[in-house]
């Protein structure tokens, strides 16, 4: 495939990232900036989202940007990632059913003094809002109202990434994101009887801003024994948010406080590989939004750690067989709300295999993740994540013999 063929065909899928529509319909996502994301590549979803130790130069890897100078010498890296999730939702009103898919990023890494320096560049989300909700009460025999929940929108980010390997065992980058998109939350309350007038009102967070992510990892290989120790680090920074609210009924647009702050995060894992055939990683994440404003208050919000644990095992890679060549994965997660008055645990548990073509360098993985968070005194979630990624990996960076 020609050069601007494919450079045409990324612009296109950049442009259906940026517009797709948000991949849930949690009502947790009403809270703060919406429901995160770790920004962990599809291949690496399968074993409980590690990444911050990984170095795979089959993978993009943007949760950590020393990874990055893993891309083989001669490769141009494209990195697709789709996903589809089912979930039920059970309260004490009842149980609800909801499904979404969406295409969900698209990264690119080469080298750019192999075996030195590397770059990277995607787009990501942030965060996702997506949920609907009505609510009815019986306030007295006169009164009875339904409130209606809803909101769309998100937080994208476009990264570019450098890496710099020093010393043959140790890589050092960072990645600059520029972040931009809407959040907006409505309340609707409606009345059974006409002698009340309906109310509704809008929130709308705009955003647009630029941060940091720096990384950090070590890397040996002893004969048939592989280490790598890697950490990431972001400094606590102002949002530059600019929120609005609006009484849709009266149009009186609502004062509210404007201070927004993105958190300080740090982590760091490690990751063992034995005969290039057997993974196993794990690593911990603490991302501390208990110090950042939100709308101009501190201690709103509550610090967050992400503890997860991955394995990936490949029979025989190399081998003529194609079964010995594939990539099967495992992993679980468990990690706290950052919503202070939400004390409901995050937990999945996932598995995977990666299919690598005939003829080729890239690999399609898929993952199923398994998905449970709330308590019975809120809102029990479950849900089912299909994601499906191609790793295509293509070699750019030679010179044809005449």
């Amino acid at each position: 495939m020609r050069l601007r063929k494919k450079i045409l065909i990324l612009a296109v899928l950049l442009s259906a990232v940026l517009s797709a529509q948000n991949n849930t319909s949690s009502p947790y996502s009403r809270y703060g900036y919406g429901e995160l994301n770790d920004n962990v590549p599809g291949a690496f979803r399968a074993m409980g989202g590690v990444g911050l130790a990984m170095r795979d130069h089959k993978v993009i890897n943007p949760s950590n940007p020393a990874s990055i100078s893993s891309v083989d010498s001669m490769t141009f890296m494209f990195d697709l990632g789709a996903s589809a999730m089912w979930s039920n939702y059970t309260d004490g009103l009842g149980t609800r059913n909801r499904a979404n898919g969406n295409l969900e990023y698209i990264n690119l890494q080469f080298p750019i003094w192999s075996p030195y320096i590397a770059f990277s560049a995607g787009v990501l989300p942030y965060s996702m809002v997506g949920y609907n909700m009505k609510l009815a009460h019986t306030v007295s025999e006169n009164c009875h109202d339904t409130v209606t929940y809803s909101g769309t929108g998100g937080f994208t980010q476009v990264y570019g990434g450098l890496s710099v390997n020093l010393f043959d065992w140790v890589a050092v980058g960072v990645n600059l994101y520029y972040m931009f998109g809407d959040v907006t939350n409505m309340r609707d309350l409606k009345f059974a009887e006409t002698a009340y007038l309906p109310i509704s009102e809008t929130s709308n967070l705009h955003a647009n801003d630029i941060h940091l992510r720096y990384g950090l990892q070590f890397f040996h290989t002893f004969g048939q024994h592989g280490f790598v120790l890697g950490g990431v680090f972001e400094n606590k920074s102002s949002f530059n948010c600019l929120h609005t609210v609006v009484e849709t009924t009266t149009l009186d647009i609502v004062d509210v406080p404007q201070g927004y702050d993105l958190p300080m995060i740090y982590g760091g894992g490690l990751t063992y590989i034995y005969d290039k055939r057997l993974t196993i990683s794990a690593e911990g994440l603490y991302t501390d939004w208990a110090k950042v404003r939100y709308a101009s208050q501190t201690g709103v919000l509550r610090s967050r750690l992400k503890l997860s644990f991955g394995a990936e095992y490949a029979h025989r890679p190399g081998a003529r067989k194609y079964y010995q060549n594939m990539l099967f994965r495992l992993g679980a997660s468990i990690s706290d709300s950052y919503i202070k008055n939400i004390n409901a645990k995050d937990f999945s548990v996932s598995v995977g295999v990666g299919f690598p073509l005939r003829n080729s360098a890239t690999i399609i993985n898929t993952s199923l993740e398994y998905n449970h968070r709330g308590t019975n005194a809120l809102v029990n979630e479950n849900s089912l994540k299909l994601t499906i990624n191609a790793s295509i990996s293509e070699t750019w960076f030679f010179k044809r013999k005449l």
